[in-house]
C-alpha cells in the first residue's frame, strides 16, 4: 500500500482543490472588482463603468459556479476568500486604513472557511 493511499490522500483530489481555489480566486476578483467599478461609475454618473462592473459580476457568478461542490459548502468556503479579497482591495486599491476589529473578524470568517473546507463530513 502505497503512502498516498494509506493517508487517504489522492493527487487528483489535491489537485482539484487547488483549482477550486483558483477560480474562487478569480470569481472573488470579479465580484470584488465589479462592485468598485460599479461604485465608481455611480459616483461618477458613468453608465460605461456601471455596465461594465455589472458584467463583471456576472462573470463572478460563473466562475463561483464552476466549482462541482455541494452548494453549501461552496459559498460557505467562497465567502472566505470574498472577505479576504474585499478587505485586501480596500487596504491596497483604495487605501483604506483597516482597523483590528476588521482584521480580527476576517480571521474569524477565515477560520468558519476553513472548518467547512477541511472539516470532517458528517451528515446532520
Amino acid at each position: 500500500m502505497s503512502l498516498r493511499r494509506a493517508a487517504g490522500v489522492r493527487i487528483g483530489d489535491i489537485l482539484l482543490t487547488i483549482v477550486a481555489w483558483l477560480f474562487f480566486i478569480a470569481a472573488a476578483v470579479l465580484e470584488v472588482g465589479g462592485d468598485a467599478i460599479i461604485r465608481k461609475g455611480l459616483w461618477g454618473k458613468n453608465l460605461v463603468l456601471i455596465c461594465l462592473g455589472a458584467a463583471m459580476l456576472a462573470f463572478y457568478g460563473v466562475a463561483v459556479n464552476m466549482v462541482r461542490w455541494d452548494f453549501s459548502r461552496l459559498l460557505g468556503v467562497y465567502v472566505a476568500v470574498f472577505a479576504t479579497v474585499a478587505v485586501l482591495f480596500g487596504r491596497f486599491i483604495f487605501k483604506e486604513q483597516i482597523p483590528a476589529s476588521t482584521w480580527l473578524g476576517l480571521s474569524v470568517i477565515i477560520t468558519g472557511g476553513l472548518i467547512i473546507q477541511f472539516g470532517p463530513n458528517v451528515k446532520l
